[in-house]
């Protein structure tokens, strides 16, 4: 992946520390539940532990350089968000990382 390619996503992470209520489990399946470390859910079993805001399956610094974790295992509601959509903004904003701008089609 070079430069231009490669997700604005491993330099935010502002998504996975925007609120502990946030990384809940949904529609995962009982087998895709059983692939995330125990280390990395809540006691409640409810979705991913949060150590304040923060998913504890994010490494690094937001806004510098990110990384998951389980990225291969991450809850549905992670594999949802997607760069430059509503809650990748809002969650950004929060952070006060600049939002990422739709490309233009080039006319």
């Amino acid at each position: 992946m070079t430069d231009e390619t490669a997700s604005p996503c491993t330099a935010c992470g502002a998504c996975c520390a925007y609120s502990r209520e946030w990384p809940r489990f949904t529609t995962e399946s009982d087998e895709a539940l059983d692939r995330i470390p125990s280390k990395f859910v809540a006691e409640n079993l409810s979705g991913m532990r949060c150590e304040e805001e923060r998913c504890t399956a994010l490494v690094g610094r937001i806004g510098v350089e990110t990384s998951c974790a389980i990225y291969a295992d991450r809850p549905d509601v992670c594999r949802a968000c997607l760069p430059g959509d509503d809650a990748c903004q809002m969650a950004r904003e929060r952070h006060g990382l600049p939002l990422i701008l739709a490309a233009s089609s080039g006319s």
